[in-house]
């Protein structure tokens, strides 16, 4: 991954970060654009679009009839979860096709809800692991890579790890959260710092 790419996703991630809100668990979620190449994905920029997640009839239909009932009654909030405006999906497939290059998956950030979620939900504490939901998530979309940003602060400082993940091979029969994800190496291509 690019490291201009990965620090376009920081400053979106980071200032969503700051508004987050025990009520408002306000997600960052952008697709990876780049090429693969025989076993290596190549990401080279980020594309970020609307979340329709309370706008789009399909993303109402599987939150109300999938997810909510899987994943439980958090993702009632309509803050939390991403589902891409399909106009800004074709913009961004169509942006990758023109650069000669593919839509090869997502990166979304994890925050530290485990500090910043409602006492009740505190417990839970996320990293750059999928959670289930990562998981049914991965596995229905089918993107060969998928990257977690797991970012927290601490004394005013941000700080970030990364994860990246195959989707699962195939589902079981209750569904693909309940499938590990192959973990993929990750690599921050440094080309930005060593410029002279």
């Amino acid at each position: 991954m690019d490291d201009e790419a990965l620090a376009d996703f920081l400053a979106v991630a980071a200032a969503e970060y700051q508004l987050i809100t025990p009520e408002t668990p306000l997600p960052c979620f952008a697709l990876l654009l780049g090429s693969a190449e025989a076993t290596t994905y190549h990401v080279r920029r980020v594309a970020f679009g609307r979340n329709a997640r309370t706008s789009d009839p399909a993303a109402l239909r599987e939150f109300r009839e999938t997810i909510v009932p899987k994943f439980g009654p958090a993702y009632e909030n309509e803050h939390r979860g991403w589902w891409m405006d399909s106009h800004d999906l074709l913009r961004a497939s169509r942006e990758a096709e023109a650069l000669g290059m593919d839509l090869l998956g997502s990166i979304h950030m994890h925050p530290d809800w485990h500090r910043l979620g409602p006492p009740s939900e505190r417990g839970q504490t996320l990293s750059e692991r999928p959670t289930p939901m990562d998981r049914h998530l991965f596995g229905r979309t089918g993107w060969p890579l998928n990257i977690i940003c797991y970012l927290e602060r601490r004394d005013g400082e941000f700080y970030h790890a990364l994860g990246a993940w195959a989707p699962p091979p195939r589902p079981p029969a209750e569904g693909f959260e309940d499938a590990e994800c192959p973990e993929v190496d990750l690599r921050i291509r440094t080309s930005s710092l060593m410029k002279a």
